[in-house]
């Protein structure tokens, strides 16, 4: 796991690949086929610079390209439309050298002009794109922000194929950044021709196009034949079904006639298929960098309240809610799951202790409770997680009315400061776009995520943790790498002293897929491509 990013240029050329083509395994699997994925939910969008859920982030990775990338079925970064790039010894500017000859779906070729448009456009307020904050280290950000400028002035056209960055601070994030859907490279006549409806007729540089879209039945995604990376995809073609219910999608599986349930397998059949020795080598099991959590708009009463947010933290009890998903998760107590550098051990978080609870909101004015909402996605298990979480907040006099959503809806209603109380993430719950501590802060729980549109659902916003963020972030000595994790220990301490959120737990992974379809494991509990790197699965049906 690349924990941090070095600033040298000696160092640079070292993550330099090669021309990156297929992976060697890929001459012994012969192109064609197949393959079947259900969901429940539509898709809410295809367009990189807005969509942000695990439903569409591997769709969204298949039809476009970044200047980076990651190995497959791992956080190992590597160039993507880069071919290669150099950066300063200050750690401060970034130039790289683009790949000749790639091509977006309607033909064009692709320029170091289309890099720069696509970061204007992600972080112009106007598109409202949640990763805006990501690029707050680019010379000029502020101003796009705040609308005094159209474009980023960091962002140099050196040459067609080459172009440069420049950051106010060094970086540590930035070549992850630059591999986030977020950075993804658009063209700027498709997106005027569609305008607001890019999202439902995306075009990119990926190695899959999308040819079909039937609101509320299906997607179809067809193999690039222009594709730049050689011998990928595998696959011809990938139908997304949508509107199945996760029980009926694994019952389809079972009689072939599905690939792959996206999402999951159901809870109440959990048990059955893991013990069921035919599916033994269908299931995967993959760590993930996730925590779920419960959010509490800091904006809305009575939430504005610290000591009724910290009531709520202890109200909670998690080892039900563990067993309610099959133990397929541990207890969490802070932001960070136990995997992720920069979290505490030694941290206790808030402890299962309701008439304590009660004596906070006594406290805090509400002796007698208060009623409120609780938005959930509509996906088993998340309504019955959200009971859970209702009787337990009654037990201590809050009278919480359950929102049961599909998962699009309770993301817009995140995204408005003024809409939803409380949130149970779960469904949605956030998994690290790249592994390191400060991707659990910036589009969550910093001031830039705190926007219409954004992830910050707890509208949580403390000037002062951004600045101690910011200088972590600007630490990319590698010597200097345990003082840079304790500064994110005590950003997520004094996080949790606020309490805009109840961590609730840090799950496991598990899908299945169905025989018909080969790939190494890594690929369908990829960390980066979730929930499946869709471009290296291949048919086992072609001969």
């Amino acid at each position: 796991m690349l924990k941090r990013l070095l600033c040298s240029t000696a160092i640079a050329a070292a993550l330099v690949l090669p021309a990156v083509t297929g992976s060697a395994a890929a001459q012994e699997f012969k192109q064609g086929g197949s393959m079947i994925v259900t969901y429940k939910d539509d898709v809410s969008t295809l367009d990189p610079a807005i969509g942000y859920d695990w439903q569409n982030w591997s769709m969204i990775k298949s039809l476009f390209d970044g200047l980076m990338d990651y190995e497959p079925g791992t956080t190992n970064l590597r160039p993507g439309l880069a071919e290669s790039f150099e950066i300063s010894e200050d750690g401060k500017t970034y130039t790289f050298h683009l790949r000749r000859g790639v091509k977006f779906h309607n033909g064009r070729e692709m320029t170091a002009e289309d890099v720069k448009y696509s970061l204007d456009r992600v972080t112009n307020p106007e598109t409202q794109s949640p990763g805006a904050g990501f690029f707050g280290s680019i010379k000029g950000f502020d101003a796009v922000s705040a609308g005094e400028a159209e474009g980023l002035e960091g962002v140099t056209v050196l040459d067609p194929y080459t172009i440069r960055f420049e950051l106010v601070r060094p970086d540590a994030t930035f070549l992850h950044v630059l591999a986030l859907n977020f950075s993804f490279v658009v063209p700027k006549e498709a997106v005027e021709e569609y305008g607001q409806d890019f999202g439902k007729n995306p075009v990119g540089t990926g190695a899959f196009r999308l040819a079909e879209w039937t609101l509320g039945q299906r997607l179809v995604f067809q193999r690039n034949e222009d594709y730049w990376m050689e011998g990928l995809p595998y696959l011809d073609e990938i139908v997304f079904e949508v509107g199945q219910e996760p029980i009926v999608a694994l019952l389809r599986l079972q009689r072939g006639e599905v690939d792959i349930p996206g999402d999951g397998i159901p809870p109440a059949k959990f048990l059955e298929v893991k013990n069921d020795p035919q599916y033994a080598d269908l299931i995967i099991e993959g760590g993930q960098l996730h925590t779920g959590y419960v959010t509490m708009n800091t904006r809305m009463e009575p939430f504005d309240n610290k000591l009724v947010r910290q009531a709520v933290n202890m109200a909670i009890n998690k080892d039900r809610i563990v067993r309610i998903i099959n133990g397929r998760a541990v207890p969490a107590n802070q932001p960070l799951p136990p995997t992720m550098p920069g979290y505490d051990p030694e941290f206790q978080g808030y402890p299962y202790d309701p008439e304590k609870a009660k004596e906070l909101l006594a406290e805090a004015g509400f002796p007698d409770g208060f009623d409120t909402e609780l938005f959930a996605v509509n996906t088993d298990p998340n309504p019955r997680i959200a009971q859970a979480i209702q009787q337990d907040l009654a037990a201590i006099g809050i009278n919480a009315q359950i929102k049961t959503l599909a998962q699009a809806n309770v993301i817009a209603a995140g995204g408005e400061p003024d809409q939803a109380p409380l949130i149970w993430s779960g469904g949605m719950a956030w998994i690290a776009d790249f592994p390191d501590p400060s991707n659990f802060y910036g589009p969550i729980l910093g001031c830039a995520g705190a926007v219409p549109g954004g992830w910050n659902w707890a509208w949580y916003c403390n000037e002062e943790l951004d600045a101690m963020a910011a200088e972590a972030d600007s630490i990319t000595d590698p010597a200097r790498a345990a003082e840079r994790e304790q500064m994110w220990r005590e950003i997520y301490v004094r996080i949790m002293e606020d309490a805009p959120w109840a961590p609730v737990f840090n799950e496991q992974r598990f899908t299945i897929r169905s025989p018909r379809i080969g790939g190494a494991d890594a690929l369908f509990v990829d960390p980066v491509h979730i929930p499946v790197a869709y471009d290296y699965v291949y048919s086992n049906d072609v001969q």
